[in-house]
Order: structure tokens, then sequence, then C-alpha cells
């Protein structure tokens, strides 16, 4: 596993939250030279201390939020790919090279984990139907996805030229709508999704749930409008 000093051949952005027990199975997990970067953002349970420990770059953004984290993270990678990964334990970083390998090899710009999940309780009910709702409007602009996971990745050059400005939980929809009115090669694999560790923040709860759906209504008023 690559440690913060050497040259990553891509680096996986892994936005943290009081993370601390799956930390240890999420770096166990990195593949050879793929660096992971913890985004602590503001965690109280040492997370940033033990991903530090454990080999992580870590870079600290105190402003709350799913997309702050992510842009933090990116801003911090210097690998010409970059994939973004949950930090929760419920997807496989064993199974990176499936969403970076296709862009490694440009047969795709941008690729996204359609997840499988390995249980009943992995995917609650009301996430995984919000999630068909927004996949089946991508697909209506023309954008041939299933999922909007969270496991992907693209080029960071590429990613930074978006110039994504959502900082909540829009931030992963702005990226793939963003992807596709620049007209990217974007395409879908499958990935494991298992329960994760602890309490969800977002999709573990209605409410969480309810304020992601928010969040992605009105990025997609502003992106499709």
């Amino acid at each position: 596993m690559p440690t913060a000093d050497d040259a990553p051949l891509v680096d996986v952005v892994l936005p943290c939250l009081d993370e601390a027990a799956a930390l240890p199975y999420i770096m166990s997990r990195m593949p050879a030279g793929y660096r992971a970067i913890v985004v602590d953002n503001d965690s109280t349970d040492g997370s940033a201390d033990i991903a530090a420990g454990l080999g992580a770059l870590v870079v600290h953004e105190p402003k709350r939020g799913f997309g702050s984290a992510c842009h933090a993270g990116l801003l911090a990678a210097t690998a010409p790919v970059v994939c973004f990964c949950d930090c929760d334990g419920s997807l496989d970083p064993a199974q990176l090279p499936r969403v970076a390998g296709p862009v490694l090899a440009d047969d795709a710009d941008l690729v996204l984990g359609r997840r499988r999940p390995t249980g009943a309780t992995a995917w609650p009910p009301h996430a995984r139907v919000a999630n068909l709702v927004l996949a089946r409007r991508l697909r209506r602009t023309g954008i041939a996805v299933r999922d909007l996971g969270p496991m992907r990745a693209a080029r960071r050059e590429a990613l930074l030229g978006l110039a994504q400005r959502d900082r909540r939980s829009g931030y992963p929809l702005e990226t793939v709508l963003a992807a596709g009115r620049a007209g990217w090669v974007i395409t879908e694999t499958d990935v494991d999704y298992a329960p994760r560790s602890g309490k969800s923040k977002v999709t573990g709860t209605v409410s969480g749930t309810v304020q992601a759906v928010r969040d992605m209504n009105r990025v997609w008023r502003e992106l499709t409008s």
C-alpha cells in the first residue's frame, strides 16, 4: 500500500466524518499504486489520527458537507486519475481498479460503480428508491447509468475543469451532469455494496435522504433549466 510520500498512479478521495471503526478495513484493502486521501470533515472520534497512522494522506476540511470533503480531496490530489469512495466500509477499495481501469486505459472519461448489495440490509429501501428515480432522470438526459454510485473515477485535470460549485449532497450529481454536458464518455461497472460500519449520516436515515434529495433537486434545476 502506498504511503503519503509515494508518487501514486491513482489517488482515492475518502470523505470521512467519524469513521474510526471502518478505517482499518478501508486502508487494508487499498490496492497497490492507489493512495488514500482521507478528508477529515471535522470528526470527533480520532479518525484523522487513525488514518494518518495507517498511512493515509490526511486533509482537514472543517466545513461540513459531502461536497466540501470531496472537493478538498480533489484539490489535494496529484495523481493523473482520481477515485472517490465512501469511507464507511460499505464499498471495498480492492474493487477500485474496476472503476479506475477504463479511465487509465482511456476507454472512458468517467466510470461509476453500480452498487450490487451483498445483503438485504446494505441499501435501505428509501435510499434505493430515491436512487432509482434519479438514475431514470439521468437516462432521460442521455446519460446511460443505473446508479449514481459513490465509487467513481475520472482524470484529475478533467474533474477540476468541471468547476463544481455544490458542497453538499448534490456534488456527485453535479459531477455527472457537468460531465454529460461536456461530452464525456460515461460508463458504469458493478461493485459490491455491503452494510456500512456505524450509522449512516445520510442514506441510513429518512431525514438524511430527504435532505440529499433536496440538494440534488436544487443542482438538477440549476444545471438542466
